[in-house]
């Protein structure tokens, strides 16, 4: 299993379904399997819980998909907040797909499916995870600049996969 971790906008699922294409196994993105799971969206989670509450549901989801079948699984970008969650990546490959903040936002936009962005705290929150995102990674991979095919390769690389 190959788990992608970074912050929104690092390329995740974008260079995840590049990965799990070249390498021949199901791609699978976090929150969309916790979306499908609850029956509601990201946003509607923490309007209705919170961050917290989100965070919760989240870890559970993943510890699911963790010892499930071999997949590229793309994290959200506040996973790694969670303790449970740190400690389950421990047996796994991580990659973190380093993106600086002024290109993430830039590549995110204003997507309103993003409820971090409302955050007037989000450049805080960004240098908060950066240790977390380290400290779990097998492989750093900087996206920066970079096509998503460039990034894909960089991670077949530094895993030391041939595709």
């Amino acid at each position: 299993m190959i788990v992608l971790v970074g912050f929104m906008g690092a390329g995740k699922t974008t260079v995840g379904r590049l990965l799990a294409d070249r390498i021949r196994v199901p791609f699978v993105d976090a929150d969309e399997a916790i979306v499908a799971a609850q029956g509601r969206s990201i946003a509607d989670i923490f309007t209705a819980e919170g961050e917290r509450g989100f965070r919760r549901v989240e870890a559970v989801r993943i510890a699911e998909l963790l010892a499930g079948e071999e997949v590229v699984l793309a994290l959200g970008g506040g996973a790694l907040g969670t303790p449970a969650v740190r400690d389950a990546l421990a047996a796994h490959r991580v990659v973190l797909l380093d993106v600086p903040l002024a290109e993430a936002l830039a590549r995110v936009g204003d997507d309103t499916g993003r409820p971090m962005l409302a955050r007037p705290d989000l450049a805080e929150v960004y240098a908060g995870r950066q240790q977390d995102y380290r400290d779990a990674a097998s492989v750093v991979v900087p996206v920066a600049g970079r096509t998503p095919d460039e990034v894909a390769d960089a991670v077949l690389s530094e895993l030391g996969i041939l595709d």
